[in-house]
C-alpha cells in the first residue's frame, strides 16, 4: 500500500532530514510540506494524505492545534497526525492525545521508530515512543492516580482486558501481546475491539492513556 505523508516543522533541515528517512522506503511518498500550522492543515486537507507529521511547536497554529483541526473530536474525516514531540513537551503529549493525535515520537527518534511510526499510522494503529511513554509514566506517577482495579470494574473491563490495556499501554505490538499472554492474533484484536468499545477509546493511543490516567500501568512495571 502507498502511503502518501505530509512534513510540517518550521525547520527545513528537519523536514529534509524526515523526508530523506521516508522517501528511502518503498511505498512511502512525502507529498508535500509545511513550515507553519496553517499551511499545514491546508496542505492535509488538500492532499489527504495517510499520515501527518506534525512538530507541536510552529508558528501561526502549533501542533496541537493542527491535531484538533485535522484528528480532533467532531471531525468528520479525522486524518491521522503523529506528533512530534521534545523532552521538555511532556505536558503537550495529553493534549495532543485529547485532541486526536495517533502517535507520539521525539525528534531524536530513531530512523527505524520514524517509519514504523508512519507505517502504525496509516494502518490505523498508533505508536507512542517508548521514551515519551516513560517520561509520561513518571509524570504521571507523581500525580493523583486511580485505582486501576477499581477503574476497571467500573468500566466493565475483564482481568484479561485489563492485562492486555497494561501491555498496549507500555507500547506492545499485537504479535508481541500474543506471544505475552499467549494468545491468538484474532483473540488479541477481538478483546481491542471489545476494550475500545468499553472505554470508548478511538485507538490504541486512547487505550494506553486510559492506563495511564487510571494507575494501570507505572514505571518499571
Amino acid at each position: 500500500m502507498r502511503i502518501d505523508v505530509v512534513i510540517a516543522d518550521d525547520q527545513q533541515l528537519v523536514r529534509a532530514g524526515f523526508r530523506m528517512i521516508l522517501e528511502a522506503q518503498p511505498g512511502i511518498d512525502v507529498v508535500g510540506e509545511a513550515a507553519d500550522g496553517v499551511e499545514c492543515v491546508d496542505l492535509a486537507r488538500r492532499l489527504r494524505p495517510q499520515v501527518v507529521l506534525a512538530d507541536i511547536r510552529m508558528p501561526r497554529l502549533d501542533g496541537l492545534e493542527v491535531t484538533r483541526q485535522l484528528a480532533g473530536p467532531g471531525v468528520a474525516d479525522p486524518m491521522n497526525v503523529v506528533v512530534i514531540t521534545t523532552f521538555d513537551q511532556d505536558d503537550y503529549v495529553r493534549t495532543a492525545l485529547r485532541n486526536g493525535a495517533c502517535g507520539f515520537l521525539l525528534k531524536d527518534a530513531t530512523p527505524a521508530l520514524l517509519v514504523e511510526a508512519v507505517h502504525a499510522a496509516a494502518r490505523g494503529d498508533a505508536l507512542v515512543s517508548p521514551a515519551v511513554t516513560v517520561r509520561l509514566l513518571k509524570r504521571l506517577e507523581q500525580a493523583e492516580l486511580g485505582t486501576a482495579s477499581g477503574s476497571a470494574e467500573a468500566f466493565g473491563l475483564s482481568g484479561r482486558e485489563l492485562d492486555i490495556v497494561r501491555l498496549v499501554a507500555v507500547g506492545r505490538t499485537n504479535q508481541e501481546i500474543c506471544g505475552e499472554l499467549f494468545l491468538s492474533l484474532s483473540t488479541v484484536k477481538t478483546y481491542l475491539s471489545r476494550i475500545q468499545a468499553k472505554l470508548q477509546a478511538r485507538n490504541r493511543v486512547e487505550v494506553a492513556a486510559w492506563a495511564w490516567e487510571h494507575g494501570a500501568v507505572r514505571p518499571g512495571r
